[in-house]
């Protein structure tokens, strides 16, 4: 399991210089490393650094004190080391109840840290309560910043006109019987490559990958892990569990393989970006990065330090605080210049436009400095509309470039084709391109991203299989996923042998998705819509590594009628936008 592959010198290292406050995180000089972290209440920063990251305790631990402040920053040059140093961060500071968290027993990991290590090792629940975490901690590792070859591999830059996204799990994508990948290559980045004559020849153009940034797979209930990855762990680093190999140092050129091979396709790839929350969870949640350095800083809270959670998860991210955006503006340009990607969706994108007290903002900062970046605006960017807090903004979503989720399309697509009473206007206004929801006239080409599945919900197989969710295997009594569905069984829920039933449901997933793909918009496909994949009416697959959130790569001939009915689709929908 991953290795750093660096080891001690044979001679002893210098002292700590002093080192800049600019780069964030940890990067190359010509003596050795620099690192800089943001703490701005802290009174006091160690560095740690570890042989491996395996090791329980580090081989040296360096004091930041104020004279390696500059403001909000914490800095210093450490001689003699490079790519493949392994460390972490203590911080010290006021220990108020709900409020800073400081607490230097915990070993935190750099937010800005671009390769991560200690999988091996690491224990969640050992970073809740005050013990110290060092014998399980994760650490970051010293990579390189290079820029991505777009002279070996330039960006295919569909028009939105022209564009069809396939959103797709990365893992989940390249597994199951009959996958053309192989089986050492499965659940990979490296095996998503060997999907790529089948993603062309489906027609699409663009790619849209569920959570690639390091996520915690612990932070499920006992007995299953985060799947689908909406629990990031860092903003910068790809997940170690999609690697070839598992080495740390391989996982920025694993990315850069994979989108150097889709570019080479004519395939856009876009990554679907978690920035409204963290693993680190609520209050009681461990003590992983960001809380470490700055919990004021980083969540959204009440006057007394209660954390105010409008995502679901425990926290909410302060997104138009400077330092805190300033963060996922590195973010956003570390995967898009470093490492080719070529847009983002903003999962819950509407949180990131709440400032103080979660105010809504029409104006965020954050977006505004995300339009203003020459080399961030011309991207594709995508954001859903709405967040738990009951915050939905569709027509007036506070950013000009940003195109969004159209859920009410893909709501009365459903009820349309389920023949629920007094939709047909309501289709009418969707084939039109929705003018009632953009105040009288059709969106501008890439604002409206219409679909009808997504990862979040039923497949279009279960769609019109079941009348209701079947969750159990999910260990909530059914409790978890969403209530509403707008779905339809068709007499009989789930499998049947019905002919009548099984013609009637092989035909509405042709109504809807002929419905999609010539509506105007932006279509978007879930993985697997085209061979009648099946979740087995689970519409909450988040913790499941199976074959339930695996793709379906052995179509009968049924899957096959509808696989063709689609490419022909896709086909038109691209000569007719020529």
């Amino acid at each position: 399991m991953a290795h750093s592959g660096w080891r001690t010198p044979a001679v002893p290292l210098n002292p700590i210089q002093l080192g800049h406050p600019w780069p964030l995180g940890a990067s190359l000089t010509a003596r050795g490393v620099n690192f800089s972290v943001v703490a701005p209440l802290a009174s006091r920063v160690e560095l740690l650094l570890f042989r491996d990251g395996a090791d329980a305790e580090p081989y040296r631990v360096l004091n930041l004190d104020a004279a390696h402040r500059s403001g909000d920053h914490w800095h210093g040059e450490v001689t003699g080391i490079g790519i493949g140093c392994c460390y972490g961060y203590r911080v010290y500071g006021p220990r108020q109840p709900g409020w800073h968290g400081f607490n230097p027993a915990k070993v935190l990991l750099d937010p800005c840290a671009r390769a991560i290590t200690g999988w091996e090792v690491y224990q969640r629940q050992e970073a809740t309560g005050t013990g110290p975490n060092t014998a399980s901690c994760l650490k970051g590792v010293v990579t390189e910043r290079d820029r991505f070859d777009f002279d070996a591999a330039p960006r295919p830059r569909h028009r939105w006109q022209r564009s069809v996204i396939y959103e797709l799990h990365v893992a989940g994508f390249s597994q199951g019987e009959g996958s053309p990948t192989p089986p050492e290559r499965q659940g990979t980045l490296l095996g998503l490559i060997d999907t790529i004559p089948y993603l062309r020849s489906l027609g699409v153009t663009t790619l849209e990958l569920l959570p690639v940034m390091a996520f915690d797979p612990q932070d499920a209930p006992t007995g299953r892990q985060n799947y689908w990855g909406y629990s990031p762990l860092s903003w910068m680093a790809p997940h170690q569990g999609y690697l070839v190999g598992h080495d740390p140092l391989e996982a920025r050129q694993q990315v850069r393989a994979l989108v150097t091979a889709c570019h080479q396709a004519g395939l856009e790839v876009l990554l679907d970006v978690v920035f409204n929350h963290t693993s680190e969870g609520n209050q009681e949640g461990p003590t992983l990065s960001w809380r470490g350095f700055g919990d004021s800083l980083y969540y959204h809270q009440t006057p007394e330090g209660d954390y105010l959670d409008v995502t679901g998860c425990g926290n909410t991210i302060a997104a138009n605080r400077p330092l805190v955006r300033r963060l996922m503006l590195e973010s956003l340009r570390c995967w898009a210049l470093e490492l080719g990607i070529d847009g983002f969706r903003f999962d819950l994108g509407i949180a990131l436009s709440r400032g103080e007290a979660l105010a809504p903002l029409d104006q965020p900062p954050l977006f505004e400095e995300i339009e203003a970046d020459p080399e961030l605006s011309d991207l594709k960017l995508v954001s859903e509309p709405w967040d738990c807090g009951g915050l939905y903004r569709l027509s007036d979503f506070p950013a000009r470039r940003i195109g969004t989720w159209n859920g009410r399309f893909r709501d009365d697509l459903r009820r349309f084709w389920k023949g629920d009473d007094d939709c047909s206007w309501l289709m009418a206004e969707r084939l039109a391109g929705s003018p009632d929801l953009y105040g009288g006239r059709p969106p501008a080409v890439g604002r409206s991203i219409t679909f009808i599945t997504a990862h979040d919900g039923f497949t279009l197989a279960d769609l019109v299989s079941y009348n209701g969710k079947h969750n159990l295997a999910n260990g909530e009594a059914n409790r978890d996923g969403d209530n509403h569905n707008n779905s339809w069984n068709h007499g009989v829920e789930g499998p049947s042998s019905d002919h009548a039933i099984t013609a009637l449901r092989n035909r509405q997933q042709r109504n809807l998705l002929a419905t999609l793909l010539l509506a105007p918009g932006v279509p978007m496909l879930l993985m697997g819509d085209e061979v009648r994949r099946s979740q087995g009416g689970n519409n909450n697959t988040w913790c499941q590594n199976n074959p339930l959130g695996w793709m379906h790569w052995r179509p009968d001939s049924e899957d096959l009628g509808l696989l063709q009915f689609l490419k022909r689709l896709v086909l038109l929908r691209r000569q007719l936008a020529s």
